[in-house]
């Protein structure tokens, strides 16, 4: 089951409320809080699709760049040991280390 939205770039995790009987979405990935909610799949769609175009119409509008959903840019800290074994990982594949972890992370992401 796949319960995430994409449009013009953004995503969109989605949820149900069973004590109001809605599903409900906020906009990932972005620090500005963009919601939206309707009573069925296809409403909900339409709803996701009018948040996405309504905060590029805001911020274009207040003359504010529109947050990118990620930058590609990732640092995170492993354990040496976890280092090592994705550094010999990636040379034994003929791969920069960077390479080997995109790939890595992206099929993991699927």
């Amino acid at each position: 089951m796949n319960n995430v939205m994409t449009f013009k770039g953004y995503s969109a995790r989605i949820e149900y409320d069973d004590e109001d009987g809605i599903l409900f979405g906020q906009i990932a990935g972005i620090r500005d809080g963009v919601g939206f909610h309707a009573d069925n799949v296809e409403a909900l769609r339409t709803a996701f699709h009018e948040a996405v175009d309504d905060y590029l119409e805001t911020c274009a509008r207040i003359g504010k760049e529109p947050q990118k959903p990620y930058s590609g840019k990732m640092m995170f800290r492993v354990s040496p040991e976890v280092h090592r074994k994705a550094a010999l990982a990636a040379e034994l594949s003929g791969k920069s280390l960077n390479q080997w972890a995109e790939e890595v992370i992206d099929r993991a992401a699927g």
